[in-house]
């Protein structure tokens, strides 16, 4: 083993991951206020109930962006894996065999989505009043028109994650929100006040963002891995395909755990109940971020490192994380403190948030983020089984369970303590599957 050759990739890895790390940092920071802004912004704009309508949009449309079976997720192991053993037409033959998968997708995809908006009483399903938004079928229309297409353009985020540069495809996604705030704040001078309006600005930018992003990357900078019908390889798609449903599956597990809040939220309760749940979440959300913004550069960097054998770096890197751990529990508790503070100056008084759900939101993001200390290391390595299994049960028994509490207790706080309870088991396999792994690989 040339041991001079593998220090010199691991400075490196290490010095591109701390590049991105930085970046990644500044992009967020921007990014985190972006949101700050445009919760109040389009409160203004929206209303409560209205806004409240915009938000289940919005985590109806996470369902379409994971249709991607996973793809994106085994195009960035993918990457990574293939260039660390120096695979280079591999690597177009990936981002080639991507683009063929994903426009399979989509088109069926599309199809169903426009029959089922037009075809059935989309009012009903997702709890909307009819006289406070008489054009609901017109609105989820435009966003899912918009939406499918950033779905097949968005995997280019994936190939720089590959690259190991996540900070790019933070970049990416920060000018689509930048200049969704823009156009947003642009709507509201001139007084217009339509919720038609926020979905279209909010589903068209990253479109424009990412189109704009795919010559400037295939074309000028990455010539070399430029897609082409050529390149397409039908073993690899099948390849792709089968790590990529493995992640599929914990994307779309995830979706319902995490996202169906908004939905059930609207559906028992009322639209106008989503936005004081979702003010609280966003609020406690930014410390998931940072931790998130941390830990992505680790997960290709992991899987550069073990196709390299590079046992060191690994051991290195769960040091540093588990100080992260600590950083984040205490910023959490720190955040509880000064939540109601935080909610008057952001929101205002008009929106009233109970201590008992700031406390149980910031317990479920401290579960969230334990747990993915350990999940994007698995990830990174491939290790995907032992988070298929808890995270399918914590599926299984989620809607049942958050179902019962809220027809019982008729309380917003106890269905987030669900999410915290379904979702424990999850963080212990984790910890028990990532310290089995690295002491075996030791």
């Amino acid at each position: 083993m040339d041991f001079q050759a593998l220090n010199n990739t691991t400075n490196k890895r290490s010095a591109l991951l701390i590049k991105n790390v930085i970046a990644s940092f500044i992009i967020k920071g921007w990014s985190a206020v972006i949101v700050l802004l445009m919760v109040p912004l389009t409160l203004k704009m929206l209303g409560v109930y209205c806004n409240g309508v915009w938000l289940t949009i919005s985590s109806v449309l996470i369902w379409l962006d994971l249709m991607d079976i996973g793809l994106g997720n085994g195009l960035r192991n993918a990457v990574a894996n293939y260039i660390a053993k120096g695979e280079h037409e591999k690597v177009r033959q990936a981002v080639s065999s991507t683009y063929f998968m994903l426009l399979i997708i989509v088109i069926p995809i599309v199809l169903i989505l426009y029959s089922i908006i037009w075809g059935f009483d989309m009012y009903a399903a997702i709890g909307v009043n009819k006289d406070m938004v008489p054009n609901l079928n017109t609105i989820l229309a435009v966003a899912v028109s918009f939406a499918s297409a950033t779905f097949i353009l968005k995997s280019v985020g994936n190939f720089y994650m590959g690259l190991q540069l996540p900070a790019v495809n933070n970049l990416i996604v920060c000018l689509g929100q930048t200049l969704a705030l823009i156009l947003t704040f642009a709507a509201y001078i001139i007084g217009i006040r339509s919720l038609l309006c926020v979905v279209t600005i909010n589903t068209m930018t990253p479109l424009l963002i990412w189109a704009a992003c795919i010559p400037y990357t295939y074309k000028k900078r990455y010539p070399q891995y430029c897609p082409g019908i050529k390149y397409i390889n039908t073993r690899m798609a099948y390849s792709l395909c089968s790590t990529g449903m493995q992640f599929f599956v914990l994307q779309i597990c995830g979706v319902i755990l995490f996202m169906t809040t908004n939905i059930i939220i609207s559906k028992l309760f009322s639209p106008a109940e989503v936005t004081p749940y979702q003010v609280a979440y966003r609020y406690f959300h930014l410390t998931f971020v940072v931790f998130s913004t941390i830990c992505m550069p680790f997960w290709n960097a992991t899987t550069d490192a073990f196709a390299r054998n590079d046992i060191d770096w690994l051991r290195k890197s769960d040091r540093k994380l588990n100080l992260l751990m600590v950083g984040a529990i205490i910023a959490l508790v720190v955040m509880v403190f000064l939540s109601d503070f935080v909610y008057r100056i952001w929101v205002g008084t008009d929106i009233i948030i109970s201590k008992d759900l700031s406390v149980c939101v910031a317990v479920y993001m401290l579960i969230l983020i334990l747990s993915q200390r350990y999940s994007y290391i698995l990830n990174g390595l491939g290790v995907l089984r032992i988070q298929l299994i808890f995270t399918t049960i914590a599926t299984a028994s989620f809607l049942p369970l958050a179902w019962y509490v809220c027809k019982t207790y008729e309380s917003v706080t106890g269905l987030v303590w669900v999410m915290c309870i379904v979702n424990t088991p999850g963080l212990i396999a984790n910890y028990w599957k990532y310290h089995s792994v690295i002491n075996k690989t030791k």
